[in-house]
């Protein structure tokens, strides 16, 4: 069966890689229309091979549509994912509005995509970032030992800031590589060549970021367990694309290093790496991929109930675009969008 799609944001760093997602894995698409700010309205876009006009965003745009894929900033996710959802639309969102709803499913489809049966608002929404290659690595664990408490240090792209963290931080590399004065940052807080910054998100008052109180609210949420701790470190590092995470996982009982490695080889959507064989996840590897890439599956010395691995995944794709284009086609099959 094939369906009628909007792609609100469609101008934007993620809205435009949902497109091509759409187009890479062949999504069943009966007619399709792209919408994002009047800024944007009148550009054109390339769609199977077609070039449609982008349109403002509007109530009337969802007259007919039967799945949106939003990735716009939450105030304007909060006006008009309703009105979409309210046209008969369901809206997979990827902005930060909707996740902590308790009548909006927080779905990675590889960890609980029944929860797509449960879509009360109309709406679906897209975790952090971060959270979604987490729990894609741990979830498979989880079932094996009961995860207590997570404690994760992520190395986050400059990507993560969008098209003008990329453009900020390749200015500043090239300055930095050539000797020459680093202009200062216009996206990032910090200089990030050459550098790290620890603190490229707002401060909340509990003196984590709101990054990382993201990562503790949705991997509960995603999980289904309100009783696991998260403890997350959130840092930015100078790399373009994709974000790498450093976990180390307490279980209820020991779960052993063979054990969390046969079930992670056969985890949908995870790629394990041998480290015997030299192999080990890094940015390029993920870089352009769908995948979740986990190695250095190792024992924590210092906790016999826990396990230390390295996990990485392509911040845009599997992080954001490639992840709610999952979620639409998992409201397909389970016979949800009819």
């Amino acid at each position: 069966m094939s369906v009628n799609v909007a792609v609100v944001g469609a101008t934007g760093a993620v809205g435009d890689l949902m497109r091509r997602v759409l187009a890479e894995r062949r999504f069943p698409v009966k007619a399709i229309k792209f919408l994002a700010s009047a800024k944007s309205a009148g550009k054109t876009v390339e769609f199977g091979g077609k070039s449609y006009p982008v349109e403002p965003i509007r109530a009337e745009a969802f007259a007919g549509v039967q799945i949106v894929l939003s990735s716009t900033p939450s105030g304007v996710s909060k006006e008009f994912s309703p009105i979409a959802a309210k046209a008969g639309a369901i809206v997979v969102d990827n902005s930060s509005a909707w996740r902590m709803d308790p009548d909006c499913p927080l779905v990675v489809p590889e960890v609980n995509a029944e929860q797509l049966h449960h879509i009360k608002k109309g709406i679906v929404a897209n975790p952090n970032c971060v959270a979604i290659p987490l729990c894609v690595a741990l979830k498979p664990l989880h079932d094996l030992g009961k995860i207590r408490r997570i404690v994760v240090s992520t190395y986050q792209s400059s990507s993560g800031k969008g098209a003008k963290g990329i453009a900020d931080f390749e200015a500043q590399l090239k300055a930095w590589v050539g000797g020459g004065p680093v202009p200062a940052p216009t996206a990032h807080r910090a200089q990030l060549a050459g550098n790290v910054v620890t603190l490229d998100w707002t401060l909340d008052p509990n003196g984590y970021t709101e990054e990382e109180n993201k990562v503790i609210n949705e991997t509960k949420k995603i999980l289904g367990d309100a009783s696991i701790g998260v403890n997350p470190t959130c840092v930015r590092v100078p790399v373009k694309v994709a974000h790498s995470e450093s976990i180390t996982v307490e279980f209820e009982r020991p779960v052993s290093v063979a054990e969390a490695k046969a079930a992670l080889a056969k985890a949908p959507g995870v790629v394990l790496m041998d480290e015997t064989k030299g192999e080990f996840p890094q940015p390029i590897h993920a870089a352009g991929t769908d995948h979740t890439f986990v190695g250095r599956v190792r024992q924590d010395p210092s906790c016999p109930n826990a396990l230390s691995l390295w996990v990485v995944a392509d911040n845009l794709r599997k992080g954001a675009a490639s992840n709610a284009v999952q979620c639409a086609e998992e409201l397909l099959r389970r016979g949800i969008v009819k």
